[in-house]
């Protein structure tokens, strides 16, 4: 069984930063794609930035030069460094993992989410 469980969120005033990671537990052998989505009320859940088994990396233009992604790959980690924080970014911040090899089987996972909340 694999897991994905966030940590790092919370509130900061506009302008601050805050960061956020994410760890998946479990028999990993590999995984093809991480990364951070998130959902604000009323909203559909929307793609802030992934990061590859290669490195590639992806950003959605509305975080582009704020935000930065980053991979860990034996640790299985992947953290989201937030910067110059507005209150369009408050949402639920989800984690994801893609292409999930435990030696059998690949799936995808979610992280059951973190709050974040910028304040003006």
């Amino acid at each position: 069984q694999v897991q994905l469980v966030e940590s790092g969120g919370g509130t900061v005033q506009a302008g601050g930063s805050l960061g956020l990671s994410c760890v998946a537990s479990g028999t990993i052998i590999s995984i093809d794609v991480m990364a951070w989505y998130r959902q604000a009320p009323g909203k559909q859940r929307e793609l802030v930035a992934h990061i590859s088994r290669l490195g590639v990396i992806h950003y959605a233009d509305s975080v582009k030069g704020r935000f930065t992604i980053s991979r860990y790959y034996t640790r299985n980690t992947v953290n989201l460094q937030m910067n110059s924080l507005k209150g369009e970014d408050t949402g639920v911040y989800y984690c994801q993992a893609t292409g999930v090899h435990d030696g059998r089987t690949r799936g995808d996972y979610w992280g059951q989410g973190i709050q974040v909340t910028v304040s003006s």
